[in-house]
């Protein structure tokens, strides 16, 4: 079966792989779709801190049941999304229902191989029918769940402000589920076109674009007291401490990106506004279905989402192109 594999930051390759056989447990899928994730061009561009080379990208997946265990709920044909945080359902985390942050966790694309490749087989638990949807519609169920699920964290609620830093798919995900949740949705990112899709096609109510202005704007767009919930999707430690002075007094804070770094803040400034910090880490089943609900009820955008596509053998050679910000890349799409 044909595979790519990153073997070295900025270094992808094509080989031929055998076929995996069914595990006890496990189903046995014919990948379809995979999306291509901001994760995705951080192990190409070196600078994933969880990760080990070489390794096989891809995390953002739908496909078909080749496969399944005798009695399973799944049969041949069936299509599917698959939850990649594969937990271990022991630890304290797990205990706890926080699955999406087992300490023995291992995502798929990240910590073991991924689905840039034709066949997988995996755990039945973490596999799931794909009803209602369509597979490209399943392959972008996981980013869509980080911001879902980072929504559900900060608790966000009708009449809010929200303010998200950020455009990216990660950030235009949190926006949507802000705004389904009535909120009053601010983008602020340094890329003018990422913010024109936003005011094309999101729940939003305002852009504001970095620059010397930018936080006077976002005063003004919050009668000067800034917003109940800020939410980072940056990946920059320089935009993750200054997104501290745009939380109102009583308001939350949500880290949804990561970075490999040391992120410091005013105490002072911290405790005046009684200000609530949050990390955000994946998603559990419940925002998958949260998500689920939201594209069968029509109010995901993923077909504007979806803006660029190859197939698994173009990886190596496309790939690198989705970097260019000119190519304007909101949701890649690579088909299997």
């Amino acid at each position: 079966m044909l595979t790519v594999i990153c073997e070295t930051p900025g270094t992808l390759r094509a080989e031929s792989r055998t076929q995996p056989t069914r595990g006890d447990g496990e189903v046995l899928l014919r990948v379809k779709r995979v999306g291509v994730c901001g994760t995705d061009l951080h192990i190409f561009t070196g600078n994933q801190p969880y990760l080990q080379y070489p390794r096989v990208m891809g995390h953002e997946l739908s496909g078909v049941v080749e496969e399944a265990p005798e009695g399973s709920a799944l049969k041949a044909g069936d299509p599917v999304y698959v939850m990649p945080y594969l937990s271990c359902g022991t630890c304290h985390a797990c205990r706890q229902g926080k699955t999406n942050c087992c300490m023995n966790i291992q995502v798929l694309g990240v910590h073991r191989d991924g689905a840039f490749t034709e066949h997988l087989s995996l755990p039945e638990a973490f596999v799931h029918k794909a009803d209602g949807i369509s597979l490209d519609q399943a392959a972008m169920l996981e980013f869509l769940a980080i911001g879902a699920h980072a929504v559900r964290r900060g608790r966000v609620e009708a009449g809010q402000r929200v303010l998200v830093v950020g455009a990216g798919p990660i950030g235009m995900a949190v926006a949507i589920f802000a705004g389904l949740r009535g909120a009053t949705v601010t983008l602020l990112d340094g890329r003018d076109d990422r913010l024109a899709f936003g005011r094309a096609h999101l729940p939003i109510a305002a852009t504001v674009q970095l620059g010397p202005k930018d936080e006077e704007e976002l005063a003004g767009l919050s009668d000067g007291v800034f917003f109940d919930r800020v939410f980072d999707a940056t990946g920059n430690p320089k935009a993750m401490e200054r997104g501290f002075r745009f939380v109102a007094h009583g308001g939350t804070y949500v880290l949804v990106s990561i970075v490999g770094a040391t992120i410091s803040f005013s105490d002072p400034e911290f405790h005046k506004r009684e200000m609530t910090l949050m990390g955000s880490r994946n998603a559990t089943v419940e925002d998958f279905e949260t998500v689920l609900a939201a594209m069968r009820a029509g109010q995901i955008p993923d077909a504007a989402l979806n803006t660029h596509r190859m197939t698994l053998a173009e990886v190596p050679e496309l790939f690198p192109g989705l970097l260019d910000p000119a190519a304007g890349v909101v949701k890649a799409l690579v088909e299997c």
